[in-house]
């Protein structure tokens, strides 16, 4: 069996990411989602107030652009990559240690 590199196979996932967000993104439903549904259904959607977000630069998927297609999928792909870049450093903020630097941290704290 032949081994992939770990490289190859997060950068064909990245890809496959970046294509789901920018190309795909636009043909997604436009009907309110569930939570929406259920207001309109009962009656008390007219209660709902924008949230503090509201104005941000990529409400509603839109990135300001003229093509709504473009702006719907530039909002997605900076989305795929602000969630990137703060898994990547969630990861590197948890990270295990390796044993070494368990060790040099062990024999540093018993010799203070």
């Amino acid at each position: 069996m032949r081994q992939v590199s770990t490289r190859l196979v997060a950068g064909g996932i990245l890809l496959v990411a970046l294509l789901l967000a920018g190309v795909v993104s636009f043909y997604a439903s436009s009907s309110p989602d569930g939570l929406e549904s259920v207001a309109d259904e009962k009656g008390f959607i007219d209660t709902a107030g924008d949230h503090a977000t509201g104005d941000g630069p990529l409400a509603d998927y839109d990135a300001g652009l003229d093509s709504d297609r473009a702006s719907v999928g530039v909002a997605g792909v900076v989305g795929v990559l602000v969630v990137l870049g703060l898994g990547t450093g969630l990861t590197y903020v948890v990270r295990r240690r390796t044993p070494d630097t368990q060790v040099e941290r062990d024999s540093a704290s018993t010799s203070a």
